[in-house]
């Protein structure tokens, strides 16, 4: 009997060290020390702080700089979530393709927004959102030289057609990625070595594809879908050679984020019963026109350091105000999207949209001219400046001054005594006059005693003032000073 009691003990002490091991949900619990992530930071913190904070990867259909527009597959995406989600959108461009899961576990930032196959390795270093689509990879190569005069069949023996003819043929990859996980397990099952030669990490795949083309290299491996929109415009690559399985592509959180996790699930739900979502994916990985048109253009940032065609005018005239000239390209772009014939319902003109009575003002004789607009606009600017000098932060100066550009200095004067009327800081645009310049399309307050100019559509200096900062974020991310 005392043996048959200690054996049921013991029995019930195992199951009960089981049973700790496991949540209240059937979930494993990692111990501490095994665990990925060295934050945590869930939906609710990221709320509290107002930022959606991504990590993603400069590249041809992620996130990229064309025109003066930041554009990308992931870049859309991105602001559609942060909208959803009523927080401000920052992304962070990892350097090295294989920083993004240690710089998602380090807190730089809340999700990796990028093309990521799930595998299950990576399944222990993050949880991956819904996939965003399906794929899968192929053999990057180029034709024969004569290709073109060439039937199909002649072309599939002058090419890699067949994963077993990969034997002794070197694929280069980026280490640590799913191309190069796969490539290890198709050796395994073809019972041959296939020679890995690894690229560096900061290269990315529609870069590496390039090289292909250029005969830097002889192949590699990409997801279908990139390698078909790349095939658009280089009609040179052979890209038939299948060499996975469909894979499913997703985005990333930390594991200790299933709230935020969750959000995003539902989130992609949505989009996907969307028309939007799907012209969105055809936007970067279908209209081969708009990627040819991209890929040929001095404007798009992957092929220089040029924003727009005026970008040595706005160079000349920005340091007389003493700006950043990228900075004030943000503002051209969001006055006339770079357009100097561009006209606006109330009149003004050009690439920074003078009104005729300021062009005179400032000296400007014909505001369609390049140059006479630009360096009529900064004038005019420095202006507006000279109004705020008791705004001692040189930032916030600044987006007064951008301010009284749009709607006019008494606007901005009525919101700073609207302001300080009722307790906040009148040299303090962010969270303090802004507040009140919205307030000015309200009767109760544009009829207040202490507003002299009347009712001003306070939507519009706010989001002005709030889009050239935020595009000139993303101009830093991509052109050099």
């Amino acid at each position: 009997m005392d043996l048959r009691k200690n054996t049921l003990i013991i029995v019930l002490l195992l199951i009960l060290a089981a049973c700790s091991q496991t949540s209240n949900e059937g979930e494993q619990v990692i111990e501490p020390d095994l665990v990925p992530y060295n934050v945590s930071k869930d939906l609710e913190s990221i709320k509290e702080d107002g930022v959606l904070h991504a990590i993603t990867i400069y590249s041809s259909t992620s996130y990229f700089l064309y025109k003066g527009m930041p554009m990308g597959f992931e870049y859309e995406l991105l602001s559609r979530l942060a909208e959803h989600l009523d927080l401000e959108l920052q992304i962070t461009i990892a350097e090295d393709i294989d920083d993004l899961f240690d710089m998602l576990n380090n807190g730089e930032g809340d999700l990796i927004a990028y093309g990521l196959t799930i595998t299950e390795p990576r399944k222990q270093l993050v949880s991956f959102t819904e996939n965003h689509y399906v794929t899968h990879q192929a053999l990057v190569q180029r034709m024969p030289e004569n290709w073109r005069s060439l039937p199909g069949y002649k072309i599939d023996k002058e090419v890699i057609s067949n994963t077993l003819e990969l034997e002794d043929d070197t694929v280069w990859v980026r280490e640590n990625t799913s191309y190069s996980q796969r490539l290890q397990n198709l050796q395994d099952e073809i019972g041959a070595e296939i020679p890995i030669t690894h690229i560096d990490g900061n290269i990315a795949t529609d870069e590496i594809i390039r090289m292909v083309v250029d005969g830097e290299i002889e192949r590699t491996v990409a997801d279908y879908n990139i390698a078909a929109i790349n095939k658009t415009y280089y009609p040179i690559l052979h890209i038939d050679t299948r060499i996975s399985f469909s894979q499913r592509i997703a985005w990333a959180v930390r594991q200790n984020s299933p709230e935020l996790l969750r959000a995003i699930n539902q989130w992609i739900a949505e989009e996907k019963k969307s028309d939007d979502y799907y012209v969105i994916y055809n936007k970067y990985f279908k209209n081969t026109k708009s990627f040819r048109g991209r890929i040929q253009s001095d404007l798009y940032s992957k092929n220089g350091n040029k924003i727009s065609q005026y970008d040595d005018i706005i160079k000349a005239n920005a340091p007389k105000i003493g700006w950043d000239w990228r900075f004030l390209c943000s503002q051209v772009y969001q006055e006339s999207r770079f357009d100097p014939r561009a006209e606006s319902w109330v009149g003004a003109s050009g690439l920074i949209q003078l009104m005729p009575a300021t062009a005179k003002e400032v000296g400007v004789t014909n505001s369609l001219n390049p140059e006479q607009n630009v360096s009529g606009g900064v004038k005019y600017l420095s202006r507006m400046r000279d109004y705020f000098e008791a705004v001692e932060d040189s930032i916030q100066q600044v987006k007064f001054t951008l301010a009284a550009f749009n709607c006019g200095a008494g606007h901005v004067f009525d919101a700073m005594r609207l302001a300080e009327k009722h307790g906040k800081d009148p040299n303090v645009w962010d969270e303090n006059v802004e507040e009140y310049i919205l307030k000015l399309a309200d009767k109760k307050y544009y009829h207040d005693e202490v507003v002299r100019n009347g009712f001003v559509r306070g939507a519009e200096p706010y989001h002005y003032v709030r889009d050239i900062f935020l595009r000139y974020e993303h101009y830093k991310k991509f052109i050099e000073l």
